[in-house]
């Protein structure tokens, strides 16, 4: 099966382009995407479950503000994630909310090769395309 994302030539970050039938499976697989510029995703568990919400103005900003968070889970909680369930992106009064079951476990050096440390989510480049059957997220990570 091709892989639900790849890796776009730059010169000093890491580009992404995911893909996806709506933009919730789109947004989960950019997620295990930017997981595996970190490590390798086939060696993080689902030992851990839990429900997260993020909110944003709108559809860029959420999917900056979907990644960052997980991004600090792994910086804070020092936890990976490898299976990622978008159960709704909503649009509200507000912009944008996005809720979904993330699962993981936390960080072992022993069974996690540590590849490339991701420092943040840019708006640099990022694009949402809409197209008959799919939907195309690009995005760069700062490392």
């Amino acid at each position: 099966m091709k892989k639900p994302y790849r890796f776009l030539e730059h010169t000093s970050d890491a580009f992404i382009e995911s893909y996806g039938r709506t933009l919730e499976e789109a947004f989960q697989n950019a997620a295990l995407a930017m997981f595996e510029v970190m490590t390798d995703p086939k060696t993080i568990d689902s030992e851990i479950e839990e429900q997260v919400e993020t909110q944003a103005e709108d559809e860029y900003a959420l999917l900056y503000e979907w990644l960052q968070l997980l991004l600090v889970k792994l910086e804070v909680e020092d936890k990976l994630y490898s299976k990622f369930t978008i159960e709704s992106i909503e649009e509200n009064a507000q912009g944008y909310t996005l809720k979904a079951d993330i699962k993981g476990e936390r960080y072992d050096p022993e069974k996690h090769p540590t590849k490339t440390s991701v420092k943040g989510i840019t708006y640099h480049e990022m694009r949402i395309v809409y197209q008959e059957d799919l939907v195309r997220v690009r995005f760069l990570l700062d490392i």
